[in-house]
């Protein structure tokens, strides 16, 4: 099956400015990403990027977009991608964050896959189990509740669903085998991606400060299985990276 891979990379974050050039066993974090793009088969694989320190790192090992400075999203920097590079309505496309050096392959192609299987959805996406109770109430873990068809109902930073009967009585006692969180992975087909820029922000995303309820809004339907590979380390601060390399030294 082929399939694009878009890697938006921005070089401005407030926490780690230059984050993906960091480098990472001698090689820019973007590097790795797109490394990752390759083992999962990608038949093409798109740096779409704002800044020309990025795109001069990145021409050297794929081809890179050069995209606004004013997109909100990295969902709007794929859409200025998928006119800029002429892709056809029916392509699958795969966002890959730029900062996520160790996604596994496997997850890649599985999102991918998925989309193309689930014809009546728009997007496709991945989940992970939670496993301890501080994720549950911790707004930065991201919790999905899915259909019986595996179509996302709701993405929120609190806890969903509510367990009525145990929380009332104490609202950190949660059972987390009955919660899921979200993986930050998209599959779309290219002429979809134009669609969802299209519509005006929704309430719900602004709220929660989470773009893919912009979908759900508008009645759009999105996959979700549960990720095959355990999803990587996030890698948002400086810190976050070092702690990364000391766990690679020490299983090295």
């Amino acid at each position: 099956m082929a399939f694009t891979v878009v890697i938006p990379a921005r070089f401005g974050s407030s926490r780690f400015p230059g984050k993906p050039l960091a480098s990472i066993n001698g090689k820019p974090m973007i590097q790795h990403v797109v490394e990752r793009a390759k083992e999962a088969g990608a038949e093409r694989i798109i740096v779409a990027t704002d800044d020309v320190r990025i795109e001069e790192v990145a021409s050297q090992f794929c081809t890179v977009c050069m995209t606004s400075l004013e997109h909100q999203s990295g969902t709007e920097r794929i859409a200025e991608v998928v006119r800029k590079m002429a892709l056809g309505a029916d392509d699958i496309v795969v966002n890959v964050q730029g900062d996520e050096p160790f996604i596994p392959a496997e997850n890649i192609r599985q999102v991918a896959l998925n989309l193309a299987h689930a014809k009546e959805c728009e997007m496709a996406t991945l989940t992970t189990p939670v496993t301890s109770t501080d994720d549950v109430f911790n707004p930065n873990i991201v919790k999905v509740v899915v259909n019986k068809n595996n179509e996302a109902i709701y993405f929120s930073r609190s806890p969903i669903p509510f367990e009525r009967d145990r929380m009332m009585s104490d609202k950190r006692d949660a059972n987390t085998a009955l919660y899921h969180r979200h993986i930050g992975i998209y599959a779309y087909r290219a002429g979809y991606i134009e669609q969802y820029v299209s519509y005006e922000p929704s309430a719900l995303e602004q709220i929660e400060s989470l773009e893919q309820l912009r979908a759900l809004w508008y009645g759009d339907s999105i996959h979700c299985q549960q990720a095959k590979a355990p999803p990587p380390i996030g890698i948002d601060t400086p810190e976050d990276l070092e702690r990364l390399l000391v766990a690679l030294e020490q299983h090295s």
